[in-house]
């Protein structure tokens, strides 16, 4: 292909990967998918509860970090973000979540009109196979899988009667709009195996012959004339080149990295642009602005019983146990992962819907990723599904290679703060609920002697940790709101051909995992771009 083409995506991750399939399925288009990291071929990536091995590999693993966050008594968040195809969704938990249909109808009422629950849930069902079958809000025809866990855990079965003392109903489905409940997650898995974007959209897309995949190839910025996006520049192999685009160029770096190069390509506050001699193409102060996470709040049990994750992985005999159970029968906790029991529940008194989520792990280690205890144990990792914290990325350079400055701002609304509190509360009085009490043998994290409010809240600054859900960075609003980066159609306010799609478009995060509701913006973004192609603006 020439050095030009019809579409650029920048970035082959949750959302990328999706839009390389749609935009270049009828053949009428050129596409050129860019990605930063290498092809997806690790074996970790594919096993399910590889993310273990992926959590801090050099070089499918952005790394990133935080600044010091005053509010976590000024530590450094680890973020891991995934550098590879398939991005993010190469290296997460697998957690098939879309969130709640409040979520949606929130982003329509606050300008975005077409995004409401209704006017998404035509593209959840569009981009799902579902194995609980056809439904009024399920898909059994999308190229992703959304994968029942077959086997019951002692401890997850224990889980959710504990929830029904605690009043919360048995769910099978949390997709339907309304997930308060208890029951097992579905995963994003296929015959055992990872079922990545890279998995479900790239791979039966490649032989395309207008379909160009460059892997190792980071853009450095967006080239643009005038008010107009018209390529991108990027690094492969040591040298730096430039691919024009004769329609449009599509951000799809995460919210991390597209409002850096929004900032690196003149769109951005044009008094951080000055600061390192940036030119200004648009003065943009929503850029960066408004970033969301969920904060993860892990609780660790010691269980008296050798039926934990733990007890498999520390024994040679365990471990061959479960690497047979995958190799013949694609079974197994390597085929499951770590988390396994959700739980949607409301932690506050004022909240009308689920404002705290459970992922319940049946191992323990001090961090995610980490190794396991030297004990049999248990995880209830929860977190806050909606905070008000607000926090920031700026670039910290002209320099396309210097990661930016990253600021969650956790905890700093006072709402943040009584949640997570109430949160540990919430997760105490469950592991205290038959029959799952009888399951845990003593609290060890935070441990008995966190009691006070006070206490438990130092123990959230001192412990908590990303979920992995950055969001918000270059949110979908209308022209008239200052802060707002894309319209509804997720252009770029006053430059044409520039879309953003991703998880920084979202206005507010969505209450549970980003990466279905990613994929969903994706193939939503692909009827607009085609729309606008063929000048259906419909």
């Amino acid at each position: 292909m020439a050095d030009k083409v019809d579409y650029i995506i920048v970035g082959g991750g949750s959302a990328g990967c999706v839009l390389a399939n749609r935009l270049s399925e009828n053949g009428k288009y050129s596409v050129c998918l860019l990605e930063a990291g290498p092809p997806d071929r690790n074996i970790w990536i594919h096993i399910p509860i590889g993310y273990g091995k992926t959590m801090f590999h050099k070089t499918l693993n952005w790394g990133f970090y935080t600044d010091p966050d005053p509010n976590m008594l000024g530590r450094k968040i680890y973020w891991p973000r995934g550098r590879t195809l398939g991005g993010s969704s190469s290296i997460n938990g697998l957690i098939y979540i879309r969130g709640q249909k409040q979520d949606y109808d929130r982003w329509a009422g606050q300008g975005n009109p077409g995004w409401g629950w209704d006017d998404c849930l035509p593209y959840f069902r569009k981009l799902e196979n579902n194995d609980l079958g056809p439904g009024p809000t399920r898909g059994t025809q999308g190229p992703l899988n959304a994968s029942s866990i077959k086997t019951p855990h002692p401890l997850v079965e224990a889980l959710i009667r504990a929830g029904d003392t605690l009043g919360l109903r048995r769910l099978q489905d949390f997709n339907t709009g309304d997930l308060e409940g208890v029951g097992y997650y579905q995963l994003t898995t296929r015959n055992g195996k990872r079922c990545s974007t890279a998995v479900a959209y790239l791979d039966p897309a490649r032989g395309r012959p207008k379909l160009r995949i460059e892997t190792d190839a980071q853009v450095m910025a967006v080239t643009m004339q005038g008010k107009r996006a018209t390529g991108v520049r990027y690094r492969k192999g040591g040298t730096q080149r430039t691919l024009a685009a004769n329609r449009e160029v599509i951000l799809s770096a995460g919210a991390i990295q597209s409002p850096q190069l929004l900032q690196l390509s003149g769109l951005g506050p044009a008094e951080l642009l000055a600061e390192h001699g940036i030119p200004v193409v648009k003065d943009m102060s929503g850029v960066g602005k408004n970033l969301q996470d969920h904060l993860q709040i892990r609780l660790i049990y010691e269980v008296n019983k050798p039926i934990t994750t733990n007890d498999q992985l520390r024994s040679l005999w365990g471990q061959a146990r479960i690497g047979l159970q995958w190799l013949l029968f694609r079974g197994g906790p390597l085929a499951i992962g770590i988390n396994q029991g959700a739980v949607f529940c409301r932690a506050m008194p004022e909240s009308a819907t689920p404002d705290i989520q459970f992922h319940f792990g049946t191992l323990s280690a001090d961090m995610a990723g980490g190794d396991v205890h030297p004990f049999s144990g248990c995880t209830y990792s929860v977190c806050q599904l909606r905070p008000e914290s607000r926090g920031e990325i700026r670039i910290r350079s002209a320099d396309p290679f210097e990661a930016p400055s990253m600021q969650p701002n956790y905890l700093s609304a006072e709402l943040d703060r009584r949640t997570a509190v109430a949160a540990v509360k919430y997760a105490r009085r469950l592991a205290a609920a038959a029959p799952l009490s009888q399951l845990m043998e003593r609290e060890y994290r935070p441990g008995p002697d966190v009691r006070s409010d006070d206490e438990i809240l130092h123990f959230c600054r001192e412990y908590g940790a990303t979920i992995f859900h950055p969001s918000g960075t270059a949110r979908m609003g209308p022209a008239s709101d200052p802060g707002a980066v894309v319209d509804a159609r997720l252009k770029v306010h006053g430059i044409d051909g520039l879309r953003v799609v991703d998880a920084s478009i979202m206005p507010t995060l969505v209450s549970g995992n980003t990466n279905v509701p990613v994929v969903m913006v994706a193939e939503r973004a692909a009827d607009f771009i085609l729309q606008d192609a063929t000048g259906r603006n419909t």
